[in-house]
């Protein structure tokens, strides 16, 4: 009978479940087969008693007269034997579903290497120590690839239970996945010496980190990049090839928006608090490193920062000063104080005047109801006049645009033909221009 103690103890350490359960599942087991021997229905006729030590089963019948009947090993025969095979079966599988569950739960947000196996469908399996996981299409990392074998590194995101099995959750795009990464590969990070404060992340493209260091000797930026950038490299490595910008965190708003929007040089920033906006002012030289591809900069500047983040040139700027001053300035009784707390506040067109309205106005810059009104008013009439010019330019620049793809196209030809009867001056004036070979001397 020590075989059976030895199989017990093997399951146990194996399946990680906790050897009395499974002594106590034997036990029920037996119980099980006795009932379907004598065909009974009873709970409490039968019970099992397995020795721990030893490993000897006692099965017994509770009879009427509350004695018990020993019931030998031998006579439950084949039928009753492979019940109680069953019911162990079940068991120990139900067991082994909540020694998962209970130790994957206790890990959820830890950081796992695991073996690919294969997709299903769009989702990666990857097999983890003695459980499988699966990775859905929206948890990895775009255009990323794995084979068979392949070493896979990612976060337990989620641990579900699903009935029968235990479904475990991993994502390689988290932003956690980052986090992880970082106190793995910079140990001040996971020593808390670094906090990284702020994330923001577009899976496989770019992400942005906002640090600070709780140590003033320890430099928050040049412990995450590492020597000669021997850590960021590994990060970067891993996560096969995406950029990480690391930005210094700063509690004051203007200065984490001007780091975050790095490597663009900023100017000036404005806030606006009601509207929960950031105006960004950059060189016409700065503006395109500061949107980025696609806008995927100021995208992730804004998401890093809590801010919506508007990005505009000093002319710009200094042009929806001006309009919004005109409109202000043409209310009789607005005084150029009451302009500059509107600036202050972060008001720098008339669009947002309109947007916030008269509260603001008269709670912040000193005007009575009957002025702050009027002020809107001028702005709202002065913003749909605005709002139709910029059409108009926005109109006229995509037809310019039309129409030069059409010269060269036709130039080329490489499209239709533009009728002899159009504007042959200007197709020709803007052929020059498109060449490079300036105004034509007759």
């Amino acid at each position: 009978m020590n075989e059976i103690i030895r199989l017990l103890d093997s399951v146990a350490r194996d399946r990680n479940i906790d050897r009395e359960l499974l002594v106590q599942d034997l036990e029920l087991a037996m119980v099980s087969a006795a009932r379907k021997h004598f065909n009974s229905e009873l709970d409490d006729e039968f019970g099992c008693e397995i020795d721990r030590l030893g490993g000897s089963i006692s099965l017994w019948r509770n009879t009427d007269e509350g004695t018990r009947e020993v019931i030998p090993l031998e006579k439950l025969g084949r039928i009753p034997a492979q019940t109680a095979k069953q019911v162990m079966i079940q068991r120990f599988r139900e067991n082994e579903r909540v020694s998962l569950l209970e130790e994957f739960s206790k890990r959820q947000g830890e950081l796992v290497t695991g073996v690919a196996q294969r997709y299903e469908g769009n989702a990666l399996i990857v097999q983890l120590e003695r459980a499988e996981g699966f990775m859905p299409k929206s948890e990895q990392i775009p255009g990323e690839q794995f084979q068979a074998g392949d070493r896979v590194r990612c976060i337990l995101l989620d641990v579900r239970d699903a009935g029968s099995q235990v479904k475990i959750v991993m994502s390689r795009a988290h932003p956690d996945f980052i986090r992880r990464l970082f106190e793995s590969e910079v140990p001040e990070v996971a020593e808390r010496t670094i906090e990284i404060k702020a994330m923001s992340r577009e899976p496989g493209f770019r992400t942005k980190l906002a640090v600070s260091s709780v140590d003033s000797k320890v430099d928050a930026v040049g412990a995450c990049v590492g020597v000669r950038g021997s850590r960021i490299r590994n990060i970067v490595d891993e996560l096969g090839g995406e950029k990480i910008d690391i930005v210094r965190w700063n509690e004051s708003s203007q200065v984490l928006i001007s780091n975050a929007l790095k490597p663009a040089e900023v100017e000036e920033v404005s806030l606006c608090f009601e509207l929960g906006r950031a105006t960004i002012i950059v060189r016409e030289d700065q503006l395109s490193l500061a949107i980025g591809r696609r806008g995927q900069n100021v995208r992730l500047a804004a998401r890093l920062t809590g801010w919506d983040v508007d990005i505009l040139t000093p002319p710009e700027f200094e042009k929806g000063l001006q309009t919004l001053q005109a409109a202000v300035k043409s209310v009789e009784g607005a005084t150029d104080e009451m302009l500059d707390r509107m600036g202050a506040l972060g008001m720098i067109s008339v669009f947002d005047v309109e947007e916030i309205g008269e509260a603001s106005l008269v709670a912040e810059c000193g005007m009575t109801d009957e002025l702050a009104t009027q002020v809107v008013d001028a702005c709202s009439d002065r913003a749909k006049i605005v709002a139709e010019e910029m059409q108009r330019d926005r109109t006229a620049a995509e037809l310019l645009q039309a129409q030069e793809g059409a010269v060269v196209d036709a130039l080329l030809g490489g499209g239709p033909a533009i009728p002899a009867a159009a504007t042959d001056q200007q197709s020709e004036s803007a052929a020059d221009n498109i060449l490079g070979l300036g105004p034509t001397n007759s």
